[in-house]
């Protein structure tokens, strides 16, 4: 197997000088299912699991995921290889794991392009799809807002405007997979030795989705419950798909919930034109709430802003202070602080300007 079509490149030959001496060799994750991995090298497809150092020694945001470049052990007849050591990534698409723990899951690595996949059925919200830009511009990886199911709206123009007033400078394809439209425009997108990792809840359509760019019917699909248009699960791994363009696609399966990991550089870009007019604020720290001064405020006022964009915005950046104070306890009392100055300050700003009235 030629690794560059697996986007091997100088960068990745660099970072692998260190393990080439150990008699390692380079490969790629194409395949995750609980701690068995299918690892793709210049000798073809191979089963590998962890190494102990490695288990022992990683985080476990630094495990290989599917799209991961590792450096590998395999002796011929040995049977299962061990992976060593994961290179250095180009791009991550991470999320906070499930459950209480507050860490780090990376779902995705080395993307070209994250696909962000939702419905223009009964799956279509401009909120989650804000949601899911905050994660993909963090990842480094080009978003790109793939609405489906194009045969099944009757409002298809409306809620591509809607789509467009969040997603700003971000390409936008409305398809149907099932029908083919508009998939020849969105698989130019899928050229050889890219990878492209298709995201979103389930029952939007993803497998089909791949099913349309492979030419063939080799994923699972199932139709939306019908009772409550909900999607059922179909992939239960994430897999790296060679397409016949050359390109990679990173099946991933449905996400019932995405929550932020460390993405404020990420919800900055996502709400960029909130950003540029927060600049005008009166207070540097304006949180756009009740401050007197606020430039951001005064443009829902006035009809230039969506009331619902800045809601999203509100949203996002409390899941992610929450998420801040919950790792530091310490910050948590500091910020309270903060902002109890902030409080005061304008208070004493609005007296100051009520007896200049007067």
């Amino acid at each position: 197997m030629n690794l560059a079509l697996l986007g091997w490149n100088h960068t990745l030959s660099a970072a692998f000088e260190t393990h080439a001496t150990a008699e390692l060799v380079p490969g790629r994750v194409i395949q995750q299912f609980n701690h068995i991995y299918t690892v793709a090298t210049e000798a073809g497809e191979i089963r590998a699991q962890l190494s102990g150092r490695l288990r022992h020694d990683a985080a476990q945001a630094e495990l290989p995921v599917t799209g991961d470049w590792v450096a590998v052990r395999h002796s011929a007849g040995a049977g299962v290889a061990a992976i060593h050591a994961v290179l250095p990534r180009f791009t991550a698409f991470s999320r906070r794991a499930a459950g209480r723990a507050e860490r780090e899951q990376v779902v995705a690595a080395n993307l070209d392009y994250v696909f962000l996949v939702t419905g223009l059925d009964n799956d279509f919200s401009p909120r989650r799809v804000e949601r899911y830009l905050a994660a993909a511009w963090e990842s480094g990886a080009a978003p790109v807002v793939v609405l489906n199911k194009l045969d099944l709206c009757s409002d298809a123009e409306e809620r591509i405007r809607a789509i467009e007033a969040v997603a700003l400078h971000v390409a936008i394809h409305a398809v149907s997979a099932l029908r083919g439209d508009g998939m020849e425009e969105l698989s130019r997108r899928c050229v050889a030795g890219q990878t492209v990792a298709l995201l979103g809840s389930s029952g939007v359509g993803k497998s089909t989705l791949i099913n349309r760019l492979l030419g063939e019917e080799r994923q699972q699909t199932l139709p939306v419950r019908e009772h409550d248009g909900r999607g059922r699960h179909t992939t239960t791994r994430r897999e790296l798909i060679f397409l016949p363009s050359g390109g990679m696609v990173i099946d991933t399966p449905g996400l019932r919930e995405l929550q932020l990991w460390e993405n404020d550089e990420g919800v900055q870009t996502t709400f960029d034109e909130i950003e540029t007019l927060g600049r005008n604020c009166r207070f540097r720290d304006c949180r756009h709430v009740d401050e007197p001064g606020c430039a951001v405020r005064q443009a829902v006022e006035e009809g230039a802003l969506q009331e619902e964009r800045l809601a999203g915005l509100h949203k996002l950046q409390r899941e992610l202070s929450w998420l801040h104070r919950s790792e530091n306890p310490v910050a948590d009392r500091a910020e309270k602080r903060r902002w109890k100055n902030i409080h005061k300050e304008a208070k004493r700003f609005m007296r100051r300007s009520e007896k200049h009235r007067q």
